[in-house]
């Protein structure tokens, strides 16, 4: 005989691991670390400390 399979459970099994699927390629794809976005930030800030400097005329105020 057929193994007795209870559909609900098999049903909420299935969404669960859809769901832990998506979560995984979600995680790969926009997951970065504390330190990574620090380092960027950095990283932005450095580059536009250094445009600045560079500018022959300077903003009267910065807003």
């Amino acid at each position: 005989m057929a193994e007795i399979v209870n559909l609900r459970q098999f049903r909420k099994r299935k969404l669960r691991a859809e769901a832990e699927r998506t979560a995984a390629e979600n995680r790969v794809r926009h997951g970065r670390t504390k330190s990574q976005k620090q380092r960027d930030e950095a990283e932005q800030a450095e580059a536009q400390q250094r445009l600045d400097a560079l500018r022959r005329d300077r903003p009267e105020h910065a807003d």
